[in-house]
């Protein structure tokens, strides 16, 4: 099963923001690194997009919709509907999820 991954524009955010963050802290070498596992799992979920587990902060809220794979020390956090998987989160695996939901949601228009 192929499916179309449609980037929302909160993911893309979060791709800016790690990619800022890996730079100035650790270097251009780690941020490529990191950006090319992310981008191996998107062509993995592309294939395989029922692979990932259901992430515990979302299920807790009955919120079961949402999948999340690993890609390093990142987490990808997406929605497949029909034959389109939507990639919603981006984030640094050890990132408190609660705190990021709730920056999302005030940050929300």
């Amino acid at each position: 099963m192929s499916v179309r991954v449609v980037f929302l524009q909160s993911a893309e955010q979060d791709i800016r923001e790690l990619r800022s963050y890996l730079i100035r802290h650790f270097g251009k070498d780690l941020w490529q690194a990191s950006y090319g596992k992310i981008r191996e799992s998107v062509e993995t979920l592309k294939a395989f997009p029922v692979c990932g587990t259901l992430p515990a902060e979302l299920e807790s809220l009955h919120l079961t919709q949402y999948r999340q794979l690993v890609s390093g020390l990142n987490r990808i956090i997406y929605e497949l509907r029909q034959d389109i998987l939507y990639i919603h989160v981006i984030c640094d695996t050890r990132r408190d999820m609660g705190a990021l939901l709730t920056r999302r949601l005030l940050r929300a228009p």
